[in-house]
């Protein structure tokens, strides 16, 4: 008696220093958002913003005032297989989050069974059953016989709050989809509406050189008639038939591309090839919408990748919470409730048939840890990743601000230039003509002011496309085109 009273304290201490030893866990890399702390506050040296005027605050639907581009944005928005591939992330995420919930709950489960068990005759078990009578007169039968059917339930007991924090970094994760999918929609609608002006921007360089051609036959046609009264020489004429040649193939180059960016635009609308309905004429005059970019702190609020980056750090510091936890003790409880014979026909009979059981279990990690240690490992590096992620996205998003802020002034500038280029050259065509039919220049000259005609009208719709998609770019890298 002396002896087992000495026994139970030196047990019940190692018992103790065990679940200590099992409860020291590794401390996780401290992290800190600085990238995020030293955002600076205008988006250039000499530029004042207002934080009251932001066009990435603007919907898209009062951003965009073509009817047809907003109704191919429509149509995009309806069946675009890219979104649509990000809407079951957003599912599949969300089931993640119902997933770790149901891990807080008890598991309650109902069982039926049966069974036959035949015990050696010279064994203990055989022994008591062969000896053992059930009523008077009524041995035990050979083999025994075992039914049984009941509820079982198990749960774990959320003492470090392990279950509690994978579930908050799963919400963190389908939060983040859902982010995710704001850009891809701020994605999408830059895309098209991209896509929509170059298609414009083709159309209107199709016009012109269907109308050089259209000069070029004059040309030509002066050109024989110069060659009849030996003003100018056959060389002169091969040089106008090639120049125009050269031209016709250039308009089916024109036209293929047309065709290629109408199917292109057909993908984002998740639709077979189809004529993209559009309106060409206004394209040259259209004015780019004036875009306000707000102070740069605004951007962690507006744009969907910054904020889908910082819900990823989110998850990941928890999921090296929960990782960390799993070095500590976990408590289960397990029970059963039932009714269990060895005949059917004894299940009824009550209470003799009764069966029930209920433990508790108390275990930690002691001597392998390895496998704990690595996942502790790789949650830690993948909350470091996920910073980085976190601040490369922040700086991105600045410079793309900067550089389009700085790319609109400078093709604003680029456009005007273009512009004044083309007057002149289109009035030094006239002049070259004239003085063609006077014999008082040659064909070199023609056709070199018509070929930088050419070249600057052809710039110069080039232009007027950048203007416009640079204002589209910049409002989607302000956070403009999901709300």
């Amino acid at each position: 008696m002396m002896a087992n009273l000495k026994i139970k304290p030196i047990i019940t201490a190692i018992v103790v220093s065990l679940v200590l030893a099992s409860c020291k866990a590794p401390m996780a890399t401290v992290i800190k958002d600085e990238v995020k702390e030293s955002v600076p506050q205008n988006f250039g040296e000499n530029e004042a913003q207002d934080a009251n005027t932001n066009s990435g605050t603007t919907p898209w639907r009062q951003f965009f005032t073509d009817p047809n581009l907003v109704s191919l944005i429509e149509i995009a928005l309806k069946n675009n297989q890219e979104l649509m591939i990000t809407l079951q992330e957003i599912e599949i995420a969300k089931s993640g989050v119902l997933y770790k919930k149901g891990k807080l709950s008890p598991i309650v489960a109902a069982k039926l069974g049966a069974g036959v068990n035949k015990a050696g005759r010279y064994t203990s078990e055989g022994a008591g059953d062969a000896t053992t009578q059930i009523e008077p007169g009524r041995e035990m039968p050979d083999p025994l016989g075992n039914f049984e059917g009941g509820l079982m339930a198990n749960w774990e007991i959320d003492i470090w709050k392990k279950l509690r924090t994978e579930k908050e970094s799963a919400v963190a994760h389908y939060l983040s989809t859902v982010e995710g999918k704001n850009f891809v929609l701020s994605n999408l609608i830059e895309e098209v509406a991209d896509s929509y002006y170059e298609l414009l921007s083709i159309d209107n360089q199709l016009d012109i050189i269907q109308q050089y051609i259209k000069l070029q036959e004059k040309a030509l046609e002066i050109s024989k008639i110069q060659k009849q009264a030996a003003a100018t020489t056959e060389l002169a004429v091969k040089k106008f038939e090639a120049e125009l040649a050269k031209s016709k193939a250039t308009e089916y180059t024109i036209r293929q591309q047309i065709t290629e960016k109408e199917n292109g635009i057909n993908a984002l609308l998740g639709r077979f090839p189809q004529s993209i309905v559009r309106t060409k004429e206004s394209f040259m005059s259209t004015i780019p919408q004036t875009v306000y970019t707000g102070i740069p702190s605004q951007l962690l609020a507006n744009r969907p990748d910054i904020k889908q980056a910082e819900l990823e750090l989110k998850s990941a510091k928890l999921d090296v919470e929960a990782a960390r936890k799993e070095f500590y003790p976990s408590l289960e409880i397990s029970a059963t409730l039932g009714l269990e014979a060895f005949k059917p026909s004894y299940l009824v009979k009550m209470p003799e048939s009764i069966a029930y059981n209920m433990a508790g279990e108390l275990a930690g990690p002691l001597i392998n840890k390895t496998a704990i240690k690595a996942n502790f490992q790789t949650a830690d590096a993948k909350q470091i990743q996920a910073l980085y992620e976190y601040d490369k996205t922040i700086l991105n998003a600045y410079l793309d601000v900067a550089n389009l802020m700085s790319k609109v002034k400078n093709i604003d500038q680029y456009y005007q230039l273009k512009s004044q280029e083309t007057k002149a050259l289109d009035e030094s065509i006239d002049i070259a003509n004239q003085l063609f039919r006077n014999s008082r220049a040659d064909y070199l000259e023609v056709l070199l002011n018509q070929r930088d005609a050419l070249d600057a009208k052809m710039e110069l719709v080039e232009a007027k496309q950048k203007q416009l998609s640079t204002v589209v770019d910049i409002y989607k890298s302000l956070g403009g085109g999901w709300k």
